[in-house]
Order: structure tokens, then sequence, then C-alpha cells
């Protein structure tokens, strides 16, 4: 009765484990289905891939668990790493200068592209001038605080031609000036001027006489304020002129292709695009290892989390895990199983012969316990 026990269990046990998968199809008797055919595992096949990409998308690869896995700060450190490395490596360390670049991207002849883009800049200014100076007068156009300033300079100036012009008429240079002027005044006068010449004699009397009538006339006050109201009324007259006709006597064309040489000059445009990035920017590397890698990080990892459930959603991975579970076949399926489970299973069986055994054994207990009664 033990060894039957035994055999009935361990047999049973066996057969149920084998069921799960056994058989993958249905087995007919004419219409008739064999009950428990196919397998279990076969049987329920979709619902146990629906199940299992449940399982995965809910428990298993949840968008909180690709966070914890893809977003923590050793991993935000990497990639920080990675990037500053990639950028030492292919743009701060290349040999490549700026024109290099540019003929990599398909961009030709940049520098004279860029220096008509200068000229055209020079010359938008200037267009951009006169248009704002067309029809306004000095007057419209100066600063109040130019006004006051130039009228300060303009005494001083007043004031600085008047001492310059008494020096120089109380100088020898000024004496001789006075006199030359003198005899050619009376030589323009023909007989009369030769008249007084020889009635006076030599002019220098009359000079002795006109330079110090003209130096107390240059420091006179009066004299200082005639000179001021005309500067000023002349002052008024330039304030009121428009601007445009005022430069209109100039030819502005040689200045403006001067300035136009100018600018091409100063930047130098070829020179700097036959230099490498690094020979521009020495310590480009630094800056960008503390002003732009760090942003660069926080950027991709706050849009990396904000896409995150999107992209899982738009992956569908509980859809995957179907498709892949019920693409796979029986056997395959039957053999992860088993490869997991095996051990157990055969436990299982031999936990039913066990099992079988022990009831054999109470059966013949029992029998041999009531032949005696």
């Amino acid at each position: 009765m033990a060894f039957i026990g035994a055999l009935i269990g361990g047999v049973t046990n066996h057969i149920a484990i084998k069921m799960l998968f056994w058989p993958y199809e249905a087995k007919y008797i004419g219409d008739f289905r064999i009950p428990f055919t196919p397998g279990l595992i076969p049987k329920r096949r979709d619902e146990l891939s629906t199940q299992l990409g449940r399982t995965v998308v809910e428990h298993l690869l949840t968008p909180e668990t690709f966070k914890k896995r893809f977003f923590n700060e050793e991993m935000r450190v990497k990639t920080e790493k990675w990037i500053q490395r990639q950028l030492a490596k292919h743009v701060f360390e290349s040999p490549k200068t700026f024109k290099n670049w540019l003929d990599a991207a398909g961009q030709k002849n940049v520098e004279t592209k860029i220096e008509r883009k200068i000229d055209r800049l020079v010359e938008r200014q200037y267009d951009s001038l006169l248009s704002y100076i067309d029809g306004k007068t000095i007057r419209e156009l100066m600063p109040e605080a130019w006004k006051d300033e130039a009228e300060v300079k303009m005494i001083q100036s007043v004031k600085y031609g008047i001492d310059r012009g008494s020096d120089y008429f109380e100088s020898v240079e000024g004496r001789r000036a006075i006199k030359t002027l003198l005899d050619e005044f009376l030589a323009s006068r023909g007989r009369i001027g030769n008249m007084l010449h020889s009635i006076l004699g030599e002019s220098r009397p009359l000079v002795d006489r006109i330079q110090p009538e003209i130096i107390k006339f240059l420091n006179s006050p009066k004299t200082f304020e005639l000179l001021v109201s005309i500067a000023y009324a002349e002052w008024d007259k330039l304030q009121d002129r428009r601007v445009d006709a005022l430069l209109g006597e100039f030819d502005f064309n040689p200045a403006l292709e001067a300035v136009k040489q100018y600018v091409r000059e100063s930047a130098n445009i070829e020179g700097r695009l036959n230099t490498t990035l690094a020979q521009s920017w020495p310590g480009g590397l630094e800056w960008t290892s503390e002003n732009f890698t760090p942003l660069v990080t926080d950027f991709i990892f706050e849009q990396g989390e904000y896409k995150l459930e999107e992209t899982i959603q738009k992956i569908n991975i509980e859809s995957m895990v179907k498709e892949q579970v019920d693409s796979l076949p029986l056997s395959r399926l039957e053999e992860l199983v088993l490869g997991i489970s095996r051990r157990e299973f055969k436990m299982i069986t031999v936990l039913g012969a066990f099992i079988g055994g022990a009831v054999g054994i109470l059966q013949g207990v029992l029998v041999s316990v009531l032949n005696i009664l």
C-alpha cells in the first residue's frame, strides 16, 4: 500500500505539472474535445501574456523605476563628464579651424560673404543716419548739454583769439606786419599814397602810433563784447541750417569707403576664420565646464523626466511584452518556466510520492488493526 500510494502521489503530481503545458493543442476524438486539452498555459496563453504585460508596466518598468535608474545624481555626474569629454575631444582639441568647420558644413567663401555683410551694415548705418537728419536743423539734433558746452567754448575761443592777437601785435613780428600792411596800403593809393609817404617819410612813426592803438582795441571790453555778439549771431545762424544741406556740400563717398575698409581690416575675418576654437578662446573649455555643460545636463535631465512618461506610453511596453510572449513557441515558454522552477517542480513530485506513501502506510496500519479486531 505504501508503494502504491507513493506511486500514485508522485505520478499524479508529475502529470499535473505536465498538464500546465501539455498538450500544446486541443485533442479530439471525433468532434469531442478531450477534457483538459490543451494544457493550462497554452489554453490561457492570451490571458497570461496580457496579465504579464500589465504587471511589467504597473510594477516593474514604471516611470518611477526609470527615473530612479537613469535620472539620479550619479548618472547626472557621469553625463556631465561625458559631455565635457566630447567637447574637449571633438571641439576644443580639434585641429580644425573655423574655416574647416564651415567648409564641412558646406559653407564656402564665408569671409567674402561676411565682408559684404559688413559693408552693407555700414551702408545701412549711413543711410539710417541720413534718414534721421533729413530736414532737421543743427538746433533740433544737438543735445541741450552740447549747446551749453558749445556756448562756453565759443566765449573761451573769443577770449583766446583776442589774447593771441594782442600777444602777436606786441611782438616784433606783429610790428613788422603792421609796417608791411601800412606800406602796402600807401603804395596802393597811387599818387595820394606817394604824397603821404613823402610827407610822412618813413612809416615807423605811424607804426609806433598804430601798434598801441591796435593792442588797446583788442584788450577793450567793448571789443570782447562785440566779437562775442558776432560769434553768437553766427552761431544762431549755423544752428538754423539744415544738417542735410550742410553735409550735402561735402562728398562723403571716399569717407564711407574708408570706413568700410577700416571696419574690414579691424574685423580681420580671414585671420579669425583660420584659427581654431582653442586659439580664439583659450579658456573656453574651463568656461564650458562651469557655465555651459551643467546647464545642458540639467536641461537634458529635466526634459528627460518630463518626457519619460509620454515616451513610455508611446512605446507601449505592455503591448510589446504581450506580443513577445505570444510570439514565443510554447516549447520555449515551457523551457523558460521549467528552467526557473524545475527543482521546485521535482520537489512537488517527491512531496506527492511522500504523501501518497504515508497515506498507504496509514491504510495498511488501519487494515491490520481492523483484521485483528
